[in-house]
């Protein structure tokens, strides 16, 4: 099967600019969204990756939408969607094509590896999952599925995109289907953890920008699927409670972070979208 890749840059690193070296060659055409400093000479020269610079930050989920219509553009039915930090390796891209050349199955709007993240559960023995919602980096999405429901939602512009993209494949009939043998490592960044009173509190110690957009967006996507995912829904907004008070409780520049997530609850109430202004 031919397959596209989209990955987007924001301010990347060395280690960065060398992951994408570890998989280009797994896909046929690979879109390079930049939505930082012109980056193109730090790239390999290679016909496979088609660089496009957006001269200012449009977050995350206009980049990606950048790279689905240029890939649809191009004719491709399917989109690899990846991190700019993502550590998928060939194995993993070869196993998910796999799948999907050889599956029965209908209806399907995204396949996924498993993404570890050093959680310690136990893989289940399934060889895939139908699951509410997963994390963008790794996944193949439909191109055909993303055009029915309309894509990503630009004005989420950086948290909540992925769950959104998937509530609405769900809503539209689609499977999200996690491949459970397909391990791909994910770093969900710098976390830490805390005791108190015996008790083991993790902290993603996300900035106070990124703490807007998480209290704000989660908002927002309870209200589009709670008639759909009632328990889903309020179970994210019981999420942010618990990290403002892991805020307050363990985290630097608490008060910052707080103020913003403060922010991020008034500007929801508001109907304001889009870009922290």
């Amino acid at each position: 099967m031919k397959l596209a890749g989209v990955v987007v840059l924001y301010n990347p690193s060395v280690d960065n600019i060398k992951f994408i070296n570890t998989y280009v060659d797994e896909v046929d055409k690979l879109y390079v969204v930049d939505n930082s400093d012109d980056n193109i000479k730090r790239l390999n020269s290679t016909d496979k990756i088609e660089y496009v610079k957006l001269n200012k930050n449009m977050g995350i989920a206009h980049a990606l939408n950048v790279g689905a219509k240029r890939a649809i553009k191009d004719k491709f039915k399917y989109l690899l969607t990846l991190d700019q930090d993502s550590k998928i390796t060939k194995k993993n891209i070869k196993d998910m094509k796999s799948f999907i050349g050889k599956t029965k199955l209908k209806k399907i709007g995204l396949v996924s590896p498993y993404q570890d993240i050093d959680s310690g559960d136990k893989l289940p023995e399934d060889e895939y999952t139908d699951i509410i919602e997963i994390m963008t980096s790794g996944n193949i999405i439909y191109l055909n599925a993303y055009q029915e429901i309309g894509g990503f939602k630009d004005w989420l512009f950086i948290d909540a995109v992925d769950l959104e993209y998937c509530l609405n494949l769900h809503k539209h009939g689609y499977k999200v289907l996690r491949l459970n043998n397909v391990i791909m490592k994910h770093n969900l960044g710098n976390y830490s953890i805390h005791k108190f009173l015996g008790k083991d509190y993790r902290c993603s110690n996300h900035n106070a920008t990124r703490r807007y957009y998480m209290v704000r967006n989660n908002l927002y996507v309870r209200d589009m699927y709670h008639d759909m995912f009632p328990e889903y829904t309020d179970w994210l907004i019981g999420v942010q409670k618990g990290q403002a008070k892991r805020v307050f409780m363990f985290e630097k520049n608490k008060f910052k972070k707080l103020r913003y997530m403060y922010k991020g609850y008034n500007d929801y109430k508001k109907g304001i979208q889009g870009k922290l202004k």
